[in-house]
């Protein structure tokens, strides 16, 4: 069964090469969430997550919902063990499959057909599985010909295609998405949606971040909003939303 627990879990990210005055305004403007401090060596660490308790299990769709700077993109980086945690504990069972960044890993003088490669070991499928599956992410990214070229003489678009074909071919018992992934070009745009509608129907547990309720509402059944860092609602993703876009409002809402 695949699991994601934290218990306790903090992030300290440590900010070097930063000026007295910029780290005075940056306490200033964080006001007395003390978020910005000095560890034991003198380095300026930003805490961006602040004692984490929550589990997951099998068939939680979760969305991931805060301000720029809540903590999401980090959190998702923990999961998928691209951060270690400063303090307390995380234990993952399942193979995790992180969507952060659909094109890490791919190389401009290599062929397409060498990045579904490079991509797909990345990604940690086998060589076996990525044989298996060339073929099909080939067909499906409609470059022809343009597999066998470098990857430099690709459009952005292209590129895009690429990554996103390899990325959305890894069968995953947890799926870490930092933002719905877009293919840019609107006579692919369907195709994609199915494929990656597919890509999480098969994933036991989906972990989503997005600025998007609707998208949101649409793909989770669960809602964790974060503020500053830490968790500020956790639950069905109707109750949290609702929470969130009441307090959005009166934030937002000039007194009379």
């Amino acid at each position: 069964m695949s699991v994601i627990t934290l218990q306790n879990v903090s992030v300290d990210l440590p900010v070097f090469e930063m000026a007295e005055r910029s780290l005075k305004k940056k306490i200033a403007g964080l006001g007395r969430s003390n978020r910005i401090a000095r560890d034991n060596e003198g380095v300026v660490v930003v805490r961006a997550l602040d004692d984490l308790s929550f589990s997951l299990q099998e068939g939680d769709r979760v969305g991931l919902i805060g301000q720029n700077g809540a903590g999401k993109s980090t959190l998702l980086r923990v999961i998928a063990g691209i951060y270690p945690p400063t303090s307390g504990q995380i234990y993952t069972r399942g193979r995790i499959v992180p969507l952060l960044d659909i094109s890490l890993g791919m190389d401009e003088l290599s062929t397409g057909r060498q990045n579904i490669r490079l991509r797909g070991l990345l990604l940690g499928m086998s060589n076996a599985e990525i044989q298996r599956k060339m073929e099909d992410i080939a067909a499906f990214t409609e470059l022809g010909d343009h597999l066998d070229l470098p990857l430099r003489t690709y459009s952005s678009g292209m590129r895009l295609r690429l990554a996103f074909a390899v990325s959305t071919s890894v069968d995953a018992d947890i799926l870490l998405l930092d933002e719905v992934i877009g293919v840019g070009d609107a006579s692919f745009l369907k195709k994609a949606e199915e494929r990656m509608l597919n890509l999480q129907s098969r994933a036991k547990i989906v972990v989503l971040a997005s600025h998007s309720e609707e998208v949101i509402r649409q793909m989770c059944n669960k809602a964790l909003w974060m503020n500053r860092g830490r968790i500020q609602a956790f639950g069905a993703v109707d109750f949290v939303t609702a929470q969130y876009s009441a307090e959005r409002y009166v934030s937002t809402t000039p007194p009379p």
